[in-house]
C-alpha cells in the first residue's frame, strides 16, 4: 500500500497532475523527472489507493500516470511497482484497469532492461490476469492486452512464458476460449492471430497447442452470423503474414472454407470473406506442395457456383470470386491449376471483356492480369503447353462469341473504357504480350499501339506508369520476337522505342520558343 497524500497537499498534488496530463504532446524524460520530484510518484499511487473522495481524482490521477509511464524515464520506474499493477488490473475501477495494462505494455516496450521487464511479469504473476481482463475487460482493454502480450511474446524470455517449453503454462488458451463467451473466444482468436505473427516459435508453438482448432470450431459452427464473421475476419488478418500457409494449409480450414462458400443459407458476406481467406491461403508457391489437390478442386467448384449466379445475386460476393481467383492464379501453380483442372477460369476471361457491370469486370481485369503472369517474375509469366494452350484458346473463344471477335479488338475496347479499366486492361497486356500470338494480336492493330504510347493518354501517376509499363512490355517482348524483322512494323517500333525513351510522365508537347516581337514606331 502506498503512502496517501496528506489532505492539505492533495489538492495541490492534483492541480500540478492535471496540469501534466493536460500537456498535449509528449513529455521528456527531464520534464518527467522534474515532475516526480515535486509530486513523488509513491503518493500518486497512494491518491488512487485512498479512499478520499474527492470529485474527478482518478481520472485526474490516471491520467497523469499514463503521460509518466509513457516516458523511457517513467517506464524504467515501473519494475519496483510490479504489485501496484497487479492490484491495478485485478480493481473494480475501469479508469486504474486500463492504467495498469498500459503500464504492463509501456514496462515491455519502453524499459531498458527487457529481462528485468519479463521478471517482472513472472514475479508477480501478471500474464494470467492480462489475459482475464482481455477476457472480461471493454474493448479498449482489450486492445491495449493484445498489444502487451504480442510485446511480451518478441521478447525471447517473455514467449516462454506464453508457450513454456514443457507445454505446462498457468494460462491454457484453448481451455480459456472452451469456457468463455462468443464474444471473449473471438478476443483469444485475435490474440492467437497476433501471437502467430511474431515468429516461427510462436506460429510453432501455437500449433502444437492446436490452437488453430479454435479456428475451425467458430467457422463450423455458423449458427450465429455475426460470431462466424468475427472468426473469419481475424483468420483473414492472420492469413495476410508469410508463414501462416505453412501452417494453416496443413489444417481442415481449407475443406472447411469450401463447405462455408458452398453453404447456400450463409450470408454472402461470410461467403465472401471465406472465399478471399482460401484465395490468400493459395496464392503461395508452395501451396499446392503441401495441400490435397482435391480440396482445391473442391473450393474452385465453389467459387464457380457463385459465379454462375444470375445477375441479381450479389454483386458483391461475385467481385470477391473473381477476387480470389486472382489471388489463386498469382504463382505459376495456381494459375496451371485454374486453366487445366476447372474451367472457373473462363468466368474471369468473360467477365473482364463484359460491360454490364463495372465492378464485376475491374475485379475479373485485375484476376486476369494475376493468372497472365504480370505479378510473376519474367522467366515465370508463361505456363506449360497445356496450361499456355487452354488460356490462348479462351481467349480467341471469348473473342469469337462477342461483337467484337478478334482479341485485338476486344483489348481495344478495354482500353476505351473509363481509367481505371484502362489501368488494368495495361496490366493485362503486360501479362499477356509475353505470348507470341497475343503479340502479333496487338502489334497488328494500330489503334491499341497509337493509345498505349499517347502519353497524354492519362492524367494520374498511377495511370502514367501503368500505360507506360505495358509500353515497356510490348517493347520487349518484340525485342525478341522475329516479328522486330517484319518491314510492315518498322514504324510501328519506331512508336514504341520512342515512348520508352520519353518514360511515363513527359507528354509530346512542343517547347515555344520566345519570339522577338516588331511594332511599328506609329502606333506610339
Amino acid at each position: 500500500m502506498e503512502p496517501s497524500p496528506a489532505p492539505g497537499e492533495l489538492g495541490a498534488m492534483l492541480q500540478a497532475a492535471g496540469d501534466f496530463a493536460s500537456y498535449p504532446g509528449l513529455h521528456s524524460d527531464d520534464t518527467v523527472r522534474q515532475f516526480l520530484e515535486r509530486c513523488p510518484l509513491p503518493k500518486l499511487l497512494g491518491a488512487l489507493q485512498s479512499e478520499a473522495d474527492v470529485p474527478g481524482m482518478v481520472e485526474t490521477v490516471t491520467e497523469c500516470l499514463d503521460k509518466v509511464f509513457s516516458s523511457r524515464y517513467g517506464a524504467s520506474l515501473l519494475p519496483s511497482y510490479g504489485a501496484f499493477i497487479q492490484a491495478g488490473l485485478l480493481t473494480d475501477s475501469n479508469s486504474i484497469r486500463k492504467l495498469a495494462c498500459k503500464a504492463v505494455l509501456y514496462l515491455l516496450d519502453k524499459a531498458e532492461d527487457s529481462a528485468a521487464a519479463v521478471e517482472t511479469v513472472v514475479q508477480h504473476n501478471l500474464y494470467p490476469v492480462l489475459i482475464n481482463c482481455l477476457i472480461e475487460g471493454d474493448e479498449e482493454i482489450s486492445a491495449i492486452i493484445l498489444d502487451a502480450v504480442k510485446r511480451l511474446a518478441e521478447i525471447p524470455k517473455g514467449a516462454e512464458i506464453i508457450f513454456p517449453p514443457d507445454g505446462q503454462g498457468s494460462v491454457q488458451l484453448d481451455r480459456v476460449a472452451s469456457q468463455s463467451s462468443s464474444l471473449a473466444r473471438i478476443r483469444i482468436l485475435s490474440l492467437i492471430a497476433k501471437l502467430f505473427t511474431v515468429s516461427s516459435y510462436t506460429a510453432t508453438a501455437i500449433r502444437d497447442s492446436n490452437l488453430l482448432s479454435i479456428f475451425e470450431d467458430e467457422i463450423k459452427d455458423r449458427r450465429d452470423m455475426l460470431k462466424t464473421l468475427s472468426a473469419l475476419e481475424v483468420l483473414y488478418e492472420l492469413v495476410e503474414h508469410p508463414h501462416s500457409n505453412t501452417f494453416l494449409l496443413k489444417t481442415n480450414l481449407i475443406q472447411l472454407i469450401s463447405d462455408v462458400i458452398n453453404d447456400s443459407s450463409a450470408d454472402s458476406v461470410i461467403r465472401s470473406r471465406a472465399a478471399l481467406i482460401s484465395g490468400r491461403l493459395l496464392s503461395s508457391a508452395d501451396a499446392f506442395t503441401v495441400i490435397d489437390q482435391s480440396c482445391v478442386t473442391n473450393l474452385l467448384a465453389a467459387i464457380d457456383k457463385i459465379l454462375k449466379m444470375e445477375e441479381s445475386q450479389n454483386t458483391d460476393e461475385i467481385e470477391s470470386a473473381l477476387e480470389t481467383l486472382g489471388l489463386i492464379g498469382t504463382t505459376t501453380q495456381g494459375a496451371h491449376f485454374l486453366l487445366t483442372s476447372s474451367n472457373v477460369a473462363r468466368h474471369v476471361v468473360e467477365t473482364s471483356f463484359d460491360r454490364q457491370g463495372r465492378g464485376r469486370q475491374l475485379a475479373a481485369l485485375h484476376a486476369f492480369g494475376s493468372i497472365c503472369g504480370a505479378d510473376r517474375q519474367e522467366d515465370q509469366m508463361k505456363l506449360d503447353g497445356q496450361a499456355e494452350e487452354y488460356l490462348k484458346r479462351l481467349v480467341y473463344t471469348t473473342a469469337a462469341n462477342s461483337s467484337k471477335l478478334t482479341p485485338s479488338a476486344l483489348l481495344l475496347s478495354i482500353l476505351q473504357q473509363d481509367p481505371d479499366i484502362r489501368i488494368a486492361g495495361y496490366r493485362v497486356i503486360s501479362g499477356l504480350i509475353v505470348r507470341e500470338w497475343c503479340l502479333r494480336e496487338v502489334c497488328l492493330n494500330s489503334e491499341i499501339i497509337r493509345l498505349v504510347t499517347d502519353p497524354t493518354m492519362e492524367t494520374t501517376k498511377l495511370g502514367m506508369e501503368a500505360r507506360y509499363n505495358c509500353c515497356v512490355a510490348i517493347n520487349k517482348s518484340l525485342l525478341s520476337s522475329h516479328l522486330l524483322h517484319e518491314k510492315s512494323l518498322s514504324e510501328l517500333i519506331g512508336k514504341l522505342n520512342d515512348a520508352v525513351r520519353r518514360g511515363p510522365y513527359l507528354s509530346e508537347r512542343k517547347r515555344v520558343e520566345a519570339r522577338p516581337v516588331v511594332v511599328p514606331a506609329e502606333r506610339f
